[in-house]
């Protein structure tokens, strides 16, 4: 680690932009710090302390949410908006197109995604403050005091240029080549709140009769570390030959390699795409709770009550995690373009005709393999949710999701800076 360290900062380009990137991210910090005026921060921590939805919210904006800042929305409605466009594209022949023609197609589509941006970071910033005002109608101590027109037009405002700002801050990251910039951002939000969470649960855990159960919690978050490493790591190799051709008079091919496929080829994107659905209709009902409509308030309050289910709740995100593998696989892996690439270099599968044959047989076997990572993946989002009944406290649970982010973004960015160091070929290596 030392070595590679080392190598890593006499490399004066590769230094300077890992450098840039721990400015840029501790810039999102300073963002998640600046709060919005008028806030009554006694009332804003009794209502995350009892709110879980608006907890796991509070992770994508970095502790933004929490501290009502101006970066309170995070890189939310950016997701969003991704989720959006990539629905959009199976849905629209011409948008799914665009997408399949190499590096402009990708450009056009994500400015139509920033695009799309504004306007979900304008309506979700207006119902997120909107709720905080509303929170005290209920008997307790108001959030925020309401608003005049002034105010709200500076407030969404700030609230859409912190957005914004973490947008751009997260696509320049991911152009310097050293990691998926909203990776990282969020994963800078999970690890800035490790201390405080890490005071807190040793003031519940102070008695030492309790150690073993500190022991306990311990191993199994290593466990589930391992776990996730492996399961990252993990790919089924297709063997693939290459028949002999001359060209000129130089000979090519005539080798056999194989082609890896990831056991989980989605990564991390799918937990962030269930907890961005799976939260939408929690923030709705709870804005919608105190409607002067008699009918639309109580149903919104039913939606509540279901969403602070632990069963239910839990239940839904692991069938989204599952959904969500599948689905980003399928638009990230496509097994017809991989068959057509390799018959167009003159290579087939072993006992397969090339073209349509082997299309399938990578249809299969992506399905069979992407079924063992979706099931792993919603058991490790679903694991606070089971530490809970097991251990019937809520101190000290392995955060599955958070979890799953940090392990991720952290093996991503090794590879990356890896294959960095070897692009360089710096010499002694």
């Amino acid at each position: 680690m030392w070595r590679k360290f080392f190598q890593i900062w006499r490399l004066p380009d590769l230094r300077n932009k890992i450098l840039l990137i721990l400015a840029l991210l501790a810039v999102t910090r300073v963002l998640a710090a600046i709060p919005i005026p008028g806030v009554n921060v006694g009332a804003l921590r009794q209502f995350f302390g009892s709110n879980q939805l608006f907890g796991l919210l509070d992770i994508f904006s970095g502790g933004g949410l929490s501290n009502l800042s101006i970066a309170m929305l995070g890189v939310g409605p950016y997701i969003t908006a991704s989720i959006i466009m990539q629905l959009m594209a199976i849905i629209i022949p011409k948008l799914g197109e665009m997408q399949k023609e190499g590096e402009q197609g990708r450009q056009r589509v994500n400015q139509y995604t920033r695009y799309l941006t504004v306007p979900l970071a304008i309506l979700q910033g207006f119902a997120t403050i909107q709720l905080f005002i509303r929170s005290g109608s209920g008997g307790g101590a108001q959030i925020l005091q309401a608003l005049t027109s002034m105010e709200w037009l500076t407030i969404l405002t700030a609230v859409t240029a912190g957005t914004l700002a973490l947008m751009w801050i997260g696509e320049l990251i991911t152009e310097f080549g050293i990691g998926n910039g909203v990776s990282l951002i969020i994963f800078a939000g999970i690890v800035s709140r490790l201390p405080g969470d890490a005071i807190r649960n040793f003031q519940v855990f102070r008695d030492p009769s309790q150690l073993p159960t500190i022991i306990g919690f311990l191993l199994i978050g290593l466990v589930v570390i391992m776990g996730v490493v492996v399961m990252t790591e993990a790919t089924r190799n297709i063997p693939v030959s290459y028949a002999k051709r001359v060209r000129g008079d130089k000979l090519y091919g005539g080798v056999d390699t194989h082609l890896p496929i990831r056991l989980n080829t989605a990564g991390v994107i799918p937990i962030i795409f269930a907890i961005s659905i799976l939260l939408f209709p929690g923030v709705v009902a709870n804005f919608l709770v105190n409607a002067r409509t008699e009918a639309i308030a109580n149903f919104a309050q039913q939606v509540t009550t279901l969403f602070q289910n632990q069963l239910f709740y839990g239940i839904s995100y692991f069938i989204l995690v599952v959904a969500f593998t599948y689905f980003y696989t399928a638009v990230i892996f496509n097994p017809e373009d991989i068959a057509d690439n390799i018959q167009k270099q003159g290579g087939f599968v072993p006992g397969l005709r090339p073209g349509r044959q082997t299309a399938d047989f990578l249809y299969r076997v992506l399905n069979r393999i992407t079924l063992a990572g979706a099931v792993f993946l919603g058991l490790i989002a679903v694991l606070p949710f089971l530490m809970q009944i097991v251990t019937k406290t809520q101190a000290l649970t392995i955060g599955g999701t958070s979890l799953l982010i940090v392990v991720a973004v952290v093996i991503e960015t090794i590879k990356q800076i890896d294959s960095q160091l070897i692009m360089r070929d710096y010499e002694g290596f």
